[in-house]
């Protein structure tokens, strides 16, 4: 379930992205000779975009997981060293 959540997320980021960059490439009205150019482009660029973001968002996922692992690392020991006192 969790990837499939992300894959939503990176397309809709991708979308947005899109969204965003669009004033920039039409306000500057380049256009390529060949139409199929542009969109060859714009459809590899938001297959490259979604697959960055579903790669970002595994990572910071990762990263999440290691600091919550190294927390309960350093405080394992502060509870058993209590529980040895009492």
């Amino acid at each position: 379930m969790q990837r499939i959540i992300d894959l939503f997320l990176s397309v809709v980021a991708a979308i947005v992205g899109i969204a965003l960059s669009w004033p920039f490439w039409r306000d500057f009205e380049y256009w390529p000779e060949s139409g199929i150019a542009w969109q060859v482009y714009f459809l590899l660029g938001f297959a490259l975009a979604v697959y960055v973001f579903y790669v970002f968002l595994g990572a910071v996922r990762t990263l999440f997981l290691h600091d919550a692992w190294s927390r309960e690392a350093q405080e394992a020991p502060a509870d058993s060293a209590e529980s040895n006192r009492t």
